[in-house]
């Protein structure tokens, strides 16, 4: 959390939260009192045109999300869109996005990398595993701790149990985690663990 971020919060008259109960205790915690509105990928395509009002008549908002910056695998891209459409100014403050420390820490080639953020669940995700089985480029993805083990088993179906891949858990947090290696010692590691938190998995480019 920056001086710059939290000044902002401040000063703006509406905050936009992915889930304002998670956003409430960040606000107490800074002491900061301005009135916040559910924003999230149930709602966002409802009320986007009702927030650009506002945003046009003069209300200064800002957007923030549970964890990680918004737009990447977060509510923020259809707004951002539809306010740049408006004529309307957007600023973005850095801050933690998950990615990025994971990439860094993995000691994998970080010169090129692709970021594919959360699989396809069913429908395409073969397609694409099979698209990224050729990819040279180092891979970055998202996914949640109960579809974890099965993420890494479809990584050894389609890239061979000897690609390297670092997976990282809860970055920038208390439990925080990293475990490197290839595919086969990294699942063994996870199946004998109990699995928590969010995950960033970080997987070597093909190399043949």
């Amino acid at each position: 959390m920056t001086f710059r971020a939290i000044e902002t919060l401040e000063q703006v008259d509406l905050i936009l939260a992915e889930d304002t109960r998670t956003s409430g205790k960040l606000l107490k915690h800074y002491g900061i009192t301005t009135p916040m509105q559910s924003y999230h990928m149930h709602n966002e395509h409802k009320i986007v045109d009702t927030i650009v009002k506002k945003l046009q008549s003069g209300v200064q908002m800002a957007l923030i999300s549970d964890a990680g910056t918004p737009a990447i695998s977060d509510p923020g891209f259809l707004l951002v869109r539809e306010c740049l459409k408006n004529n309307i100014s957007v600023e973005t403050l850095p801050g933690a996005t998950a990615f990025v420390p994971a990439l860094v820490n993995s000691g994998l080639p970080n010169d090129k990398f692709v970021f594919e953020g959360f699989l396809p669940v069913k429908k395409g995700r073969q397609t694409r595993l099979q698209v990224l089985s050729q990819e040279t480029r180092t891979m970055i993805f998202y996914e949640s701790p109960h579809k974890l083990l099965k993420t890494l088993q479809h990584f050894v179906e389609y890239f061979g149990e000897d690609r390297l891949v670092s997976v990282s858990r809860e970055l920038t947090k208390l439990y925080e985690e990293t475990v490197r290696g290839t595919l086969k010692e990294v699942i063994y590691y996870f199946e004998n663990k109990t699995i928590k938190g969010e995950f960033v998995i970080i997987v070597s480019g093909n190399k043949r």
